[in-house]
């Protein structure tokens, strides 16, 4: 692997042959590491991936199922009604579109599928919906149902998994001290309380982050102690692409290595975690997207994103072929 330097010897030796998570100093001092050394860096992520994690990579389809209108400010989100985009409210999508695209999600070997709805939380009209559809699909195909609906009350999450949903999509996003910059429709301890209530509820959580907001290497590190803290069985890991009419237009987007450094100390700090590309892959990392499922990825979304189009199925497909990396289902907790 050519380890290069005292801080990535130490983090091998902790994870590979101690079996032990890394405290945060030890983090620190990965996140402080050369650009040289992101190389040796991600082939000890990779290492780690396959040591704790095996060598299955899991192939999840999304779906918007509700699109834009959204009363939250999230000032990277398009989709919402707070800001002048080109995102505009369309309402929640017909069975047969829906089922139509579980459909082509499982064709592509794929073995989740998460819909995805533009709402501060879901209503009782769209909690009947949802585990209407979750039936359908269920019934259907062969997929797991995930489900990503903002908000969650105790009793909606214990619903939700009574009617059979798999996995519950609930973002942190950013850091605690970040978060006030991004959103102030609601707190980040109202995010925090989901995540809790989808694992009472004995559902997985998928907790994820958005990169390149603005945020501090500091408050980086101070987002993976709280992606530690919700205990999820998954993280996305997405970068920003700045989408025109929202505040976070400006921002430019991460660069390649910065990008690949962060999906190597994700996998560090939560080894055993289903970690999988997300939104502003393409975008990031360009070139470098099959690095990254040996940086220590071992999930990725394939077809398009809510708001913005990935590259084409195939494409992933024929990456995970080329790296040898075989595709199956995944479950896991840090």
């Amino acid at each position: 692997m050519g380890v290069t330097g005292p801080a990535i010897a130490g983090a091998s030796a902790a994870l590979l042959d101690g079996r032990r998570q890394l405290t945060v100093d030890e983090l620190a001092e990965l996140a402080a590491v050369d650009d040289s050394a992101v190389p040796s860096l991600a082939g000890l992520a990779h290492e780690v991936r396959l040591a704790w994690a095996g060598p299955a990579v899991e192939v999840e389809g999304i779906l918007s199922a509700k699109t834009g209108g959204c009363p939250e400010d999230c000032h990277f989100c398009s989709q919402s009604a707070a800001f002048d985009t080109q995102v505009k409210a369309t309402p929640f999508l017909d069975t047969e579109e829906v089922l139509a695209a579980a459909r082509e999600t499982e064709e592509l070997g794929a073995s989740e599928f998460c819909m995805v709805l533009a709402v501060r939380g879901p209503d009782r009209r769209t909690m009947d919906r949802l585990i209407e559809l979750t039936a359908l699909v269920s019934a259907e195909t062969s997929l797991n149902v995930a489900i990503s609906a903002g908000i969650l009350t105790r009793d909606q999450a214990f619903e939700l998994a009574a009617a059979g949903v798999h996995r519950y999509n609930h973002n942190l996003e950013t850091s605690r001290s970040f978060f006030g910059r991004v959103v102030t429709t609601h707190s980040f301890d109202e995010r925090v309380d989901t995540c809790t209530y989808v694992r009472e509820a004995g559902m997985e959580l998928c907790c994820g982050v958005l990169l390149g907001m603005g945020e501090s290497v500091e408050q980086r590190l101070e987002l993976i102690e709280q992606i530690r803290a919700v205990e999820p069985c998954e993280v996305p890991i997405n970068f920003l692409n700045p989408r025109p009419g929202t505040p976070l237009q400006i921002r430019k987007p991460v660069g390649a290595l910065e990008a690949i450094r962060w999906i190597a100390l994700f996998r560090l700090a939560l080894p055993s975690v289903i970690l999988r590309y997300a939104g502003g892959r393409e975008i990031t990392l360009r070139d470098l997207q099959a690095m990254g499922m040996t940086s220590g990825i071992n999930a990725l979304i394939v077809g398009n994103y809510l708001t913005t189009l990935g590259r084409s199925p195939q494409q992933d497909l024929d990456m995970l072929a080329d790296l040898r990396m075989p595709i199956g289902s995944l479950s896991a907790a840090v």
